[in-house]
């Protein structure tokens, strides 16, 4: 016997097999009862055996139609899955994905290499970029503002958050052109310990002091001159003589505008810029785009460089932050 039989008709089976009436099983799938029963009678030419007994007083399965009852629930059901899933993906690739940053990616183009690995990946998702103050170290990852963050590690709280690194960039320090040591080409950590920083805020946690280089001072406390909250202010802090500040590389052009220089330092680990995201988000687009700048990262790492897994648990307290 030809067998062709469509998922609808199944679902019209077993409603009425759970119904044992007409009347009823067409009102549950708002279906005409001629129509339903239309169906139920191809559905039983189709599969060669009657399926159900009627009467003026009551329907009964047959016994083909209590062996068909099974697996027509399990079909119907496998199918109700499927369109459920199809659903959270075409949902998935419509829908915007916030990407958080305190300072922009710059860094030879590699916002825009993402963007274009994900847009293929996804063309009807749109992304929204939200810039965040530094007072947040994770960019709006821990309010749930963003979605996925640019971020300077180490991040508070490690465990909440999975990262694929960016880029790994030496630390400079920078500050006024007049100040003594601006006449170096570089600079040793240890001639820097007693001048006044520039700090981040408080609410930065280990970030803040990941900038004042707290590792590399034996125990020392560094010297705050002010606390900054943003790029401008850095500059306008700079030009003000109030102290010097760590940044990383990628990031010097941001504050030499003018009265102000940065010099690379030696005896401090380099900093580590990432993409991160929530551990327990397993949101499609969320994963492409965490997809998208591994790929970028594999493209652009030396030979030099270690492999890390993407996807990733932080290990350890490697370095990276905003300034």
């Amino acid at each position: 016997m030809g067998m062709d039989v469509h998922g609808r008709d199944l679902r019209y089976f077993a409603a009425v097999a759970e119904e044992l009436h007409f009347t009823r099983a067409a009102e549950r799938l708002y279906v005409s009862q001629p129509a339903l029963s239309k169906q139920i009678r191809m559905l039983e030419k189709q599969v060669g055996a009657a399926l159900f007994e009627r009467d003026r007083r009551e329907v009964r399965l047959t016994e083909a139609g209590s062996a068909l009852l099974p697996y027509a629930r399990r079909i119907v059901a496998e199918w109700e899955a499927a369109r459920a899933s199809l659903a959270e993906v075409v949902a998935a690739q419509a829908a915007v994905l916030v990407v958080g940053m305190s300072t922009s990616p710059g860094r030879g183009g590699v916002l825009p290499a993402i963007r274009s690995r994900f847009t293929a990946e996804h063309p009807g998702a749109r992304l929204r970029v939200r810039q965040v103050s530094w007072h947040d170290a994770t960019a709006g990852l821990a309010d749930g503002s963003t979605d996925v963050a640019f971020v300077w590690l180490p991040l508070p709280e490690q465990h909440r958050y999975q990262w694929v690194p960016v880029a790994d960039e030496p630390r400079h320090v920078a500050m006024a052109d007049t100040h003594p040591l601006a006449a170096r080409e570089t600079v040793d950590f240890a001639d820097l310990l007693d001048e006044p920083f520039l700090a981040l805020p408080e609410s930065a946690g280990a970030l803040r002091d990941y900038w004042l280089a707290t590792e590399a001072r034996d125990g020392r406390p560094a010297v705050v001159g002010a606390e900054v909250a943003s790029t401008e202010e850095t500059y306008e802090a700079l030009v003000a003589e109030l102290g010097v500040v760590l940044l990383a590389a990628g990031n010097a052009p941001l504050v030499t505008l003018g009265g102000v220089v940065t010099r690379p330092v030696h005896g401090i680990s380099p900093s580590r810029f990432a993409l991160a995201w929530r551990a327990d988000d397993h949101r499609p687009l969320v994963r492409a785009y965490a997809r998208a700048s591994e790929a970028l990262r594999e493209r652009t790492r030396s030979p030099s460089t270690s492999p890390r897994p993407a996807a990733a648990r932080p290990r350890g307290r490697s370095s990276g932050t905003r300034p």
